[in-house]
């Protein structure tokens, strides 16, 4: 079935129309910048153009940065302390003049990954984490969902682990490629003595050029970077929404 699937990022909101069968894109994805300050009403504006963009009048699916319950956000990664507490499915609804439903951004990278991608027939336990603004987390049990799990925000060297070792701080600090996947490492190492997975799947923006940071990777479980690099957020979203799909038909 045909559903448009939002991909809500720190630095861009891109969309597209996406077959949820097969995992395909059926139209180029569109983007557009997230607003300064990633407010509720500005982000769920620019929902509504992406939307709007499409002709779209059908279910949405969106990816959130935030632990998502029920439609409410009860955190804000990367984004405006405004949205804890907000109806975003309500909101994104209210823009899209479509049926919406919310989750997790890395929650619904992860979806994908497990259905078309890297974690494609995993039984066992599989760990995905998103390299890019933050670090994001989605954490599968014989392919079911553990959700919200927000691995990105355990302390690392006295702080969040994403402002030690996302692809932002790479970026912002002029860190080799060696020197960054140094931290990485070690942020990995940290959550397989947590979690021990069976595969750690990386995704997000840096799954671009993981060759040159998987060979300094160093943990017991397999790492394979995604498959479907940054479309995963969005296929993903689009699974998320099914359900309204099967409702509305139904």
């Amino acid at each position: 079935m045909e559903i448009l699937g939002i991909d809500v990022g720190g630095t861009g909101i891109k969309g597209a129309l996406v077959e949820t069968r097969t995992g395909d894109l059926l139209t180029p994805r569109h983007r557009l910048l997230t607003p300064e300050g990633a407010k509720p009403k500005a982000v769920s504006g620019v929902v509504g153009e992406i939307v709007q963009h499409f002709k779209w009048k059908g279910p949405v699916g969106v990816g959130f940065p935030a632990v998502i319950m029920s439609g409410v956000a009860y955190s804000a990664a990367n984004i405006s302390q405004k949205w804890i507490g907000t109806n975003a499915e309500a909101l994104f609804a209210e823009a899209a003049g479509c049926p919406v439903r919310v989750v997790n951004d890395a929650d619904a990278a992860g979806l994908a990954e497990m259905k078309f991608g890297a974690g494609r027939g995993q039984k066992g336990t599989v760990l995905m984490i998103t390299i890019g603004t933050g670090l994001g987390s989605a954490l599968f049990s014989r392919g079911s969902l553990v959700p919200n799990t927000e691995f990105g925000h355990i302390e690392m060297y006295c702080e969040d682990a994403e402002k030690q070792a996302s692809e932002a701080v790479r970026i912002r600090e002029k860190l080799s490629w060696k020197e960054w996947s140094t931290r990485f490492n070690t942020y990995l190492q940290m959550l397989e003595a947590l979690i021990h997975p069976d595969l750690i799947i990386l995704g997000g923006g840096a799954s671009k050029e993981s060759k040159r940071f998987l060979k300094r990777i160093h943990v017991r479980a397999s790492v394979l970077p995604a498959a479907m690099l940054n479309e995963a957020g969005i296929v993903g979203a689009a699974l998320a929404a099914e359900d309204l799909a099967d409702k509305a038909s139904g």
